[in-house]
């Protein structure tokens, strides 16, 4: 009993950690709702293609977010058969809407462009 609720504790934290940026906490909100695309999040946070890329890999590694391919873009978004979704949704709950970042976005004429 005591190995399974340490390792619970290490999964938690580990959620926790990850949630624990800012650029990241800010994309698994947008997920929550919606797909998105690597350019949009490069256009959104204003950094490297590199860097988001470093970013969803970390969320996708724990299995926090899913990748479907569509020729040779990828599309993101969120895992919600996780073990642990439940914490990460009313983590999630508590947050307030990111949507207007991709209403900008949209009127920009930048979303999906890829």
């Amino acid at each position: 009993m005591m190995i399974t609720t340490t390792m619970e504790i290490e999964k938690s934290a580990l959620v926790l950690k990850l949630l624990g940026d800012k650029t990241r906490l800010i994309m698994m909100k947008l997920l929550e709702k919606n797909t998105c695309c690597v350019c949009e999040f490069v256009e959104i946070f204003q950094v490297s293609q590199s860097s988001i890329s470093q970013h969803l890999r970390k969320l996708r590694d724990a299995d926090l977010v899913k990748e479907e391919r569509h020729g040779q873009w990828i599309y993101y978004s969120l895992l919600k058969d996780h073990e642990y979704f439940n914490l990460i949704e009313q983590i999630l709950k508590q947050l307030p809407s990111q949507d207007y970042l991709l209403r900008e976005l949209e009127q920009k004429g930048m979303r999906i462009s890829c």
